[in-house]
């Protein structure tokens, strides 16, 4: 079984190296999911795809990011370096990045990003029919199943053993997006799940157990106040004790979280598991123990196993603790301005030195502010450290948040920098230059020929002209229409088969139904009134099946299959294995299989599909050049967009005892949310929906095909109905809305 390290830099990969690792995975420049972080340049790179080629040690690159259209030309360059370095595996997110790979670099062997969600054997069999050779399986699978996983699938698996966490499957959190167009699917997540949240009222509502009221007594107790609601923020994973039932299970890969952390991190937590990877039967107790003892330093958050001993891991959140990372060093004193330089008291509740890498967190809005302590006094006298205990002066930036915050606590996330030695040495940077701007040229021309191909620049007269309408879709008239026009068709989405039956503000031209128990229960009712418009309906699958449920989802495809029923949306890009046997199907994608290009679009009109969603992150400058790529050289797969809905920011497993559902929750800003329970999942949704009914008409003119009007998180009462109804005419007198990114910037 292979350890895998995080190396976000050479000193990290050299630090990787030592402490014993088989295999890194670095961040490909600009196409990977963490791009906060400043990536290694292609020639660094390459001088560590050498070494390890050298030693036997092997190397991936993480290509995990979502690509835009306007980003394709600059990603088609870039994997030509890769090609030319032959690495030993990319790890993608993309679509489009897979069907560019498959086609043009097929020497590059494709590993599934985590991103992708696979949780079921379903899902491994999909994959390895797209070409993938490794899946990294989503974080939420427990021991047993990832064991099943592994027993049903030839493919290679690879699983995360320590590091962060995210309170939302990886690939359908759209939280950082919806709040500013920093999407975490292209590495720009401003991480909204380690924000402090409280609830509207006092009262909140009535907690489902008496358990959970013990909880926030014992809290009140403790603080006198019922604040510090860290709801999302997830504690760090730590697995240490489930590596022999991963060694038994099957699985290929331990994978190490943490491309943005410190050589100090990876050396403590790489040793740490190779220890416990390398220790016989009768040696695990000791090795466990000297594990733990080298995690501990490593200055991660609280930690926990996560899900591979339970499901519903108890101690996956401590919702009162900030969740921040490193070594507590206590409350920030008064700060005061001496020549333009400002110092804050701190009394230290641990040791601390001068170059230590620094952390604060303010309350109530959650800001942080990283920095290196560049002076530390004691009695007015610098030193270069302090015992912990003394009260000292520390040089702090200057910082808006310490007037308008009411407490800010300090955090250690990196000890001061030595100038570690080592005994590694990577070949020299100027020759790996040399040789892979030589190993390139030997193919710079099949690069540009395949950017003509697939991402040649735009003539002016492709980019349509976006056309405005000075009103909305209808206008203020005397006459009532019975039946209004819309420019492009509207697809509707509900939750309830039932709320088909009762009025609806508009004629749909296609009906969108989640496939459930109770929906497949009312066929025979759908029959009956629909009638001969029953291929008007589209049966919805669920982004997330846990194994053993696409059983049951199998069965229930094929009872509506024998009803008569022939429109079915895939919810997860490998679920086009349910339909592999079926013939005269019609099958299209929710926006929960994320296309952001032109080539992630081919790629399902490559697999049969005739309709598919776009990514409902994109903005206006994305939808633009992707359906005028697309239709430069397609025309067949109808192309369209959720337009108007409440999507779910986090989708979960994780129904910790302190979350209250159907209840009003405000972020540091004032933002709005519920959550709710949705069959095996937990959603965070906006209070607010978002809407671009108003753009109906430009968006036609764009080049889409229809619009979704997605009600399945709104409520659909009589007074609502009739506020959609009157938006989609563009009368009465209603607030705006959020258009999500439309009009802004996706990131």
């Amino acid at each position: 079984m292979e350890l895998l390290a995080p190396a976000g830099n050479t000193e990290n990969f050299i630090a990787a190296m030592e402490a014993g690792a088989d295999a890194v995975y670095i961040g490909a420049p600009a196409l990977n999911a963490r791009n906060l972080s400043r990536d290694l340049r292609l020639e660094q790179i390459f001088s560590m795809v050498q070494y390890c080629r050298k030693n036997g040690k092997k190397i991936y690159l993480a290509a995990n990011s979502l690509v835009r259209e306007q980003d394709l030309s600059q990603t088609i360059e870039t994997l030509g370096y890769l090609d030319a370095m032959k690495t030993d595996g990319l790890i993608v997110q993309d679509l489009g990045l897979v069907r560019i790979i498959r086609e043009y670099f097929k020497d590059i062997p494709l590993h599934a990003s985590t991103l992708l969600s696979a949780n079921n054997s379903l899902a491994l069999r999909g994959f390895q029919t797209m070409g993938f050779e490794r899946v990294v399986l989503a974080r939420e699978l427990t021991i047993k199943e990832i064991e099943l996983l592994c027993q049903k699938s030839r493919v290679e698996t690879e699983v995360f053993v320590h590091g962060a966490m995210c309170f939302s499957y990886s690939g359908l959190c759209l939280f950082s997006s919806f709040l500013g167009g920093k999407s975490g699917l292209r590495g720009k997540c401003v991480q909204p799940c380690r924000r402090h949240y409280s609830w509207r009222n006092k009262q909140g509502g009535k907690l489902r157990s008496q358990q959970k009221q013990n909880l926030k007594q014992r809290h009140q107790s403790k603080t006198g106040q019922a604040k510090g609601q860290y709801l999302f923020s997830m504690n760090d994973l730590s697995a240490l004790e489930a590596v022999p039932a991963l060694q038994v299970a099957g699985v290929a890969s331990l994978k190490i979280e943490g491309r943005l952390r410190s050589a100090h991190y990876v050396s403590n937590i790489v040793s740490a598991y190779r220890l416990v990877m390398d220790a016989g039967e009768d040696e695990l107790p000791n090795a466990l123990q000297k594990a733990n003892s080298l995690s501990d330093r490593a200055m991660g958050r609280k930690s926990s196993s996560g899900y591979f001993f339970s499901p519903q891991p108890i101690a996956a959140i401590t919702p009162y603790h900030s969740g921040n990372m490193g070594d507590y060093l206590g409350r920030l004193g008064a700060v005061r301005a001496f020549d333009n330089r400002f110092y804050a008291r701190l009394s230290l509740k641990t040791d601390l030195c001068r170059g230590d890498r620094l952390r604060l967190h303010a309350e109530p809005s959650g800001e942080r502010l990283a920095f290196t302590l560049k002076e530390l006094r004691l009695e007015n006298q610098a030193v270069g450290e302090v015992a912990a205990g003394k009260k000292v002066q520390i040089l702090v930036p200057d910082w808006s948040f310490y007037e308008q915050s009411t407490r800010i606590d300090v955090y250690r996330v990196d000890v001061k920098k030595d100038g570690l030695q080592s005994n590694i040495i990577l070949p020299d940077i100027k020759q790996s230059t040399a040789k892979l701007d030589e190993l390139y040229a030997e193919h710079s021309a099949y690069v540009e020929k395949v950017k003509v191909e697939i991402a040649a620049p735009f003539e002016e007269s492709e980019i349509p002209e976006i056309k405005h309408q000075k009103a909305y879709i209808g206008k203020k008239t005397k006459k009532i229409e019975k039946k209004l026009k819309f420019p492009l068709d509207l697809w509707m989405r509900v939750n309830s088969a039932k709320s088909l039956f009762k009025p609806l503000p508009f004629h749909p031209t296609r009906y969108l139904i989640p496939v459930n128990n109770t929906n497949v229960s009312q066929t025979g009712q759908l029959k009956r009134y629909f009638g001969r418009t029953l291929r008007d309906i589209t049966w919805c699958l669920p982004p997330i099946l846990f194994e053993g449920e696409e059983v049951r989802l199998q069965k229930q495809i094929q009872s509506l299959i024998r009803s008569g029923f022939r429109s079915f949306q895939l919810g997860h890009i490998t679920q086009f294995i349910f339909f592999q046997k079926e013939q005269r199907v019609y099958l299209s994608s929710d926006y929960t299989v994320s296309l952001l290009n032109s080539q992630a679009v081919t790629l399902m009109e490559e697999g049969g599909l005739e309709s598919v969603q776009l990514s409902i992150e994109s903005d206006q400058k994305i939808l633009l050049e992707l359906i005028a790529r697309y239709r430069r050289y397609h025309s067949d797969v109808k192309i369209g967009l959720t337009v108007f809905g409440a999507p779910a920011l986090f989708t979960a497993r994780l129904d910790p005892e302190h979350f209250r559902y159907n209840k009003t929750l405000t972020s540091p800003k004032k933002e709005e949310f519920e959550l709710v329970k949705k069959d095996n999942v937990v959603a965070t949704i906006p209070v607010r929906p978002f809407s671009l009914l108003p753009y109906l008409f430009e968006l036609k003119s764009a080049g889409l095909d229809y619009a979704v009007i997605d009600l399945s998180n709104i409520k659909m009462a009589k007074k609502e109905m009739e506020e959609l109804g009157e938006r989609l005419k563009g009368t009465g007198k209603y607030s705006k809305l959020p258009t999500f990114n439309y009009l802004g910037t996706l990131e």
